[in-house]
C-alpha cells in the first residue's frame, strides 16, 4: 500500500494486469507488475463463461489462491464476483473476509458508485483495502444497455465525478475508471486524492490495467476486442504455430527423436532382447 501512494505521490503510473492462475500470475509478476487483479473476466478468458456474471465465490477463491501461489511482491486485488455483495453491507464484509482469507489476496474490488458506499465502508472497517470500480461497471452491463462508454454527456459525468467523490470517502484506496472519455477521466482524476486505474480511460488516470489474455493476444482470430485494447503480442499465433508443429513431427514420428529419449547400456539392452527372445510367449 506505502509503495503505491509513494508512487501516486510522484505521479509515476501505476501498472496493473490481470491474472487468472499460476503462470498468468508467475509471468505478471516477473514482468514487474506493481498490481495483479484476478478480475471476475477469469469467467470467460479462463472458464468460458459468457460474461463476468456468471463466476461464482468458489471459482473466484480457487483462481485467487493459483495467482496468489505465483505472486510474492506485487499487491494483489481480487473481483468481488456477482453476487456476493449487493444483498448488503454485511453481505459484502463476509466475502471480502472470504476473499482475502480464502483466496489469500490483499485487497477486494467491488463495482459500484454511491450505492456501494455503506457497503466499502464496512469492508474497511474490517480492515480489507478496497479499490473502486465505476464507469462501465460490466456486472451490470445488463442494466447500462451492454458494453457503452459512460460519462460522455455532462450529467453522466457529473454523475460520474459524484460517485468517484463518494466511493472515494467511504474508504476506497484506488478507483478504477472504465470506459470513460479520457477528458473526463482526467478531470476525475485531478479531483480525488486516491489514484485512479484506467481501463479504456486514457492516458490521465494514474495507472492502467489491461486483462492480460486481451493484450498478450492469447486467443484465436477473429474475437472481438474493445477498441481501448493494444494488443502487445500474438501468443495465440505462437502457440498454434508450436503445437502444430508437434502434432505433424509425432505423425512422422520425428519426435521423440534419440535426443529427447533416455539412454540405456548396449549390453542391458542386449541381454534384454535375448532374454526376450527366448521367452515362449
Amino acid at each position: 500500500m506505502q509503495t503505491l501512494q509513494n508512487l501516486y505521490k510522484k505521479g509515476e503510473p501505476i501498472t496493473m494486469l490481470t491474472a487468472h492462475d499460476f503462470p498468468s500470475g508467475h509471468v505478471a509478476e516477473a514482468a514487474g507488475m506493481e498490481m495483479v487483479l484476478v478480475g471476475d473476466s477469469l469467467a470467460m478468458v479462463a472458464l468460458g463463461m459468457e460474461d463476468t456474471s456468471e463466476v461464482v465465490m468458489d471459482e473466484m477463491l480457487l483462481h485467487c489462491r493459483s495467482v496468489a501461489r505465483a505472486v510474492k511482491s506485487a499487491f494483489t486485488v481480487a473481483d468481488l464476483p456477482m453476487g456476493s455483495y449487493e444483498v448488503s453491507p454485511e453481505q459484502a464484509v463476509e466475502s471480502s473476509i472470504r476473499i482475502v482469507k480464502e483466496g489469500r489476496v490483499h485487497a477486494v474490488k467491488i463495482e459500484g458508485g454511491i450505492e456501494m458506499t455503506p457497503s466499502i465502508k464496512r469492508i474497511t472497517q474490517a480492515g480489507i483495502p478496497v479499490v473502486g470500480h465505476i464507469g462501465l461497471t460490466p456486472q451490470r452491463q445488463n442494466a447500462l444497455g451492454g458494453f457503452r462508454v459512460q460519462g460522455k454527456s455532462t450529467a453522466s459525468a457529473l454523475s460520474l465525478l459524484k460517485d468517484a467523490l463518494a466511493v472515494q470517502e467511504a474508504g476506497a484506496f484506488m478507483i478504477v475508471l472504465e470506459a470513460v472519455p479520457a477528458e473526463i477521466a482526467a478531470i476525475i482524476t485531478k479531483k480525488l486524492n486516491v489514484p485512479t486505474i484506467g481501463i479504456g480511460a486514457g492516458n490521465g488516470c494514474s495507472g492502467q490495467v489491461l486483462v492480460q489474455i486481451d493484450m498478450i493476444g492469447n486467443f484465436p482470430p477473429g474475437r472481438f476486442l474493445p477498441k481501448f485494447v493494444k494488443k502487445y503480442a500474438d501468443v495465440w499465433a505462437e502457440t498454434i504455430k508450436g503445437i502444430k508443429l508437434y502434432h505433424d513431427e509425432v505423425k512422422s514420428r520425428a519426435y521423440p527423436s534419440q535426443e529427447y529419449t533416455y539412454p540405456i547400456p548396449k549390453e542391458e539392452l542386449a541381454e534384454f532382447e535375448r532374454i526376450v527372445d527366448q521367452s515362449p510367449n
